[in-house]
């Protein structure tokens, strides 16, 4: 809303040809370097509630960013004698020996909010 109310007082100069594109160049310029997408990208993020940018395609990935599902739990691995083994199941353990690698085992609830944020 704010673009088109500084665009107002242009709209009684008389801009040569060429000079609306040139505008609507340096718009999409600009919106690319600060929020990664096109002036269009935008619009169809806010209409859409999806991460959507023309950015996204130039890396070779989907126009819009599609919520991926929650990864599987990691494995349980306990040490041995002389390896580590891992289990798909804690629960066939024999004894709940303690894991290799201690740390979350699921995501926060920060963390999926944040793959569920609708844009912007």
């Amino acid at each position: 809303m704010l673009v088109f109310l500084c665009l107002i007082p242009l709209a009684g100069c008389g801009l040569g040809a060429g000079a609306e594109a040139g505008i609507g160049v340096a718009g999409n310029v600009l919106a690319i370097t600060t929020i990664h997408r096109t002036v269009p990208d935008a619009v169809i993020s806010l209409v859409t509630g999806r991460d959507c940018s023309m950015v996204r395609l130039d890396r070779g990935k989907s126009y819009c960013r599609h919520p991926h599902p929650l990864p599987p739990p990691p494995p349980y691995c306990t040490r041995t004698i002389g390896q580590v083994t891992c289990w798909a199941d804690p629960a066939m353990l024999p004894d709940h020996a303690p894991q290799v690698a201690e740390g979350p085992d699921v995501l926060s609830s920060a963390q999926i909010a944040n793959r569920d944020r609708r844009w912007p």
